[in-house]
């Protein structure tokens, strides 16, 4: 791993969790200061920066795709690279769903959801500084334990949210809109672990 050519693998990866990282943040800005009539500038700039994301997928995928040898298992990089561009497609969903569905107030409940959405994508970005040296690490394996914590707790809001609006709200419409816009935020949180337990099962195949 402590090969010149090897970090570019381990580089790529961490810029495509930076990408998810900035995508987190768009989507809590535009959830923060929610302006329904400009949804239209905020999913530009979120398809902007997956677009991005998934220039270094590909760029990433030519690179293998010619390498002889490669610092982990090939598998394990192809996995670890589609788990990194799910996080940031999720992220982009939930702004398509608002816009889609022409939200024009934001529950408050979704804050929370947003707020762990966003810590998960921040340790996972964390993570794979660890994961370019995952042999010697030593705090490789808690952050994996951390990102399952907070999925766990975006599991817990999920069904808070889903527990509240179908016993509070009466317009079978809006029960509809929200019930897809928090299944996707939740699937954000569930990508983010997929990441994890990409990265963990490629602890266990090359170490």
């Amino acid at each position: 791993m402590a090969k010149k050519q090897d970090t570019f693998y381990f580089d790529t990866f961490i810029s495509c969790a930076e990408h998810a990282v900035q995508a987190s943040k768009i989507l809590r800005k535009c959830i923060t200061d929610y302006n329904p009539d400009g949804l239209d500038s905020v999913l530009e700039e979120i398809h902007k920066t997956e677009h991005d994301a998934d220039m270094k997928k590909h760029e990433l995928m030519n690179v293998l795709l010619k390498a002889f040898i490669t610092p982990i298992e090939r598998d394990d990089i192809i996995l670890l690279s589609q788990c990194l561009d799910e996080v940031v497609d999720k992220l982009e969903d939930v702004v398509l769903r608002l816009y889609c569905d022409n939200v024009r107030v934001i529950r408050p409940e979704m804050l929370d959801a947003v707020d762990v959405v966003e810590k998960c994508c921040t340790e996972m970005r964390v993570l794979m500084d660890d994961f370019s040296d995952f042999k010697h690490s030593k705090t490789f394996k808690g952050r994996i334990i951390t990102i399952n914590t907070l999925e766990e707790e975006a599991d817990r809001i999920f069904i808070s949210n889903m527990r509240k609006l179908h016993t509070s709200e009466t317009n079978p419409l809006e029960i509809i809109i929200w019930r897809d816009i928090y299944r996707y935020l939740e699937q954000c949180a569930d990508a983010c672990e997929h990441v994890a337990d990409a990265c963990e099962k490629a602890f266990m195949n090359n170490t």
